[in-house]
């Protein structure tokens, strides 16, 4: 049976060779192994840290390599990389664990034997000298980047965004822990008596500043609490509900949400209209409309209709509120996918004429005097603030009364954009 570190092994191996993504890769290795709680707590928390200080491990690791670390078989270097994190991060494991059991994951999981002296050398250098670690880069930007881990492009770009005085701010919040917030059902609940109710199942849940929502410690398996399965609340960072409440949806108005998956735009849509009207959710994806039914029927929320469609095709009908949440870089969300940092840049051009494609087909489907939510849950000003300059440009029956970005280390929340635009 796989251990928490072959687990973690295989992740990473699978992200660095497959292009996998961590959080799917986990999930499917964690199941196929069958480990208890505390070892896949082990495993989750190996593939995320190693992920989140790739770019230091490396600066570490390399002055130890004589060749360089990019002419390292790719498994070995992920195995260099999770003794690293052991070694450096985890106090509770004792150092000679790290290093024995990273060699034993070359020898057996890579089945590279003669890779293993090698491996066992390197850590134990590695751990002899976390006193006199190299020195960060002198470049202000370079160490930034190497320091939290964030590729050099990315710390320019936030940098030119925020300014030098809150950067380091926004790149250590990328890499602090993203607390979970429930959203209250307040078709059926309340939160202080939701608070109550997960107090007695052993969840300690705090007041959020934003009214409505929750932060929860201790939650432990959240789809078995009986208050889950009862429909009392859902799980969504404040930043998306922050985006419907400014859209204001109203009682008894259409509502068209594309790109809805996996349903939280909805379900605050829905909470704000008091369960009146009609919200039509569409996805591309079938299995995440079937979750994502699932989950509003849970909610007790009948005035969600989902279905299978492509944002980019023509929807019948107009609606009084149009809601584009569209696909992105992701790069708000880099503190839940420490993995999406190191995305190729040049994808995002084909992200961008998505954007604009599906944006434009909104507009199509708002009535005269609706409005239409754009959002995403990345931070780069070309996705973002250019899209909707360029789209009002082309558009001209459409004004925009609302635009926020909210940024990680600010307000707490994932980094996520939105704009709400009105038709005359």
């Amino acid at each position: 049976m796989a251990t928490a570190r072959e687990v973690a092994l295989n992740v990473l191996v699978a992200c660095h060779r497959q292009g996998a993504w961590a959080d799917g890769a986990l999930k499917r290795e964690l199941a196929r192994a069958r480990l208890d709680s505390r070892d896949a707590a082990l495993a989750s928390r190996l593939v995320y840290g190693a992920l989140q200080d790739q770019l230091l491990l490396d600066y570490y690791l390399a002055p130890l390599c004589a060749r360089g670390l990019d002419s390292l078989d790719p498994g070995v270097r992920d195995a260099l990389r999770l003794g690293a994190y052991q070694l450096l991060r985890l106090d509770k494991i004792p150092p000679m664990a790290a290093v024995n059991e990273t060699v034993e994951l070359v020898k057996t999981a890579l089945r590279r034997p003669k890779a293993a002296g090698f491996v066992n050398a390197v850590l134990r250098n590695l751990d002899r000298g976390r006193d006199r670690l190299p020195a960060l880069p002198e470049d202000p930007v370079e160490r930034l980047s190497v320091q939290y881990s964030h590729p050099r492009w990315l710390v320019e770009e936030f940098s030119a965004q925020v300014g030098e005085g809150e950067i380091e701010a926004l790149l250590a919040a990328d890499n602090a822990p993203a607390p979970i917030t429930a959203q209250v059902n307040t078709l059926k609940t309340t939160p202080q008596d939701l608070a109550r109710r997960l107090a007695e199942e052993g969840v300690e849940a705090r007041p959020h500043w934003l009214p409505g929502c929750l932060e929860l410690a201790g939650t432990g398996d959240l789809e078995g609490l009986r208050a889950f399965q009862e429909g009392l609340f859902y799980i969504q960072d404040p930043a998306a509900r922050l985006a419907v409440l400014a859209a204001a949806p109203r009682r008894g108005e259409r509502v068209l949400d594309l790109c809805a998956a996996p349903g939280g735009k909805s379900f605050a849509a829905a909470m704000c209209m008091e369960g009146e009207g009609q919200i039509v959710s569409r996805d591309l994806y079938p299995r995440k409309v079937a979750a994502m039914a699932a989950a509003a029927k849970r909610l007790g929320l009948p005035c969600i209709q989902t279905a299978v469609a492509d944002a980019t095709a023509p929807a019948e009908g107009t609606f009084d509120l149009v809601i584009a949440d569209v696909p992105c870089s992701g790069l708000g969300i880099i503190r839940k996918k420490p993995d999406i940092r190191y995305k190729d840049p040049s994808a995002f051009p084909a992200l961008e004429a998505v954007q604009a494609a599906i944006l434009a087909r909104a507009a199509q489907a708002v009535a005269p005097g609706g409005r239409l939510l754009y959002a995403t849950c990345t931070l780069r000003r070309r996705e973002n603030e250019d899209q909707v300059e360029e789209f009002l440009a082309a558009h001209g029956d459409f004004t925009r009364t609302a635009q926020e970005t909210l940024w990680p280390h600010r307000r707490g929340t994932d980094g996520f954009f939105y704009a709400l635009l009105a038709r005359r």
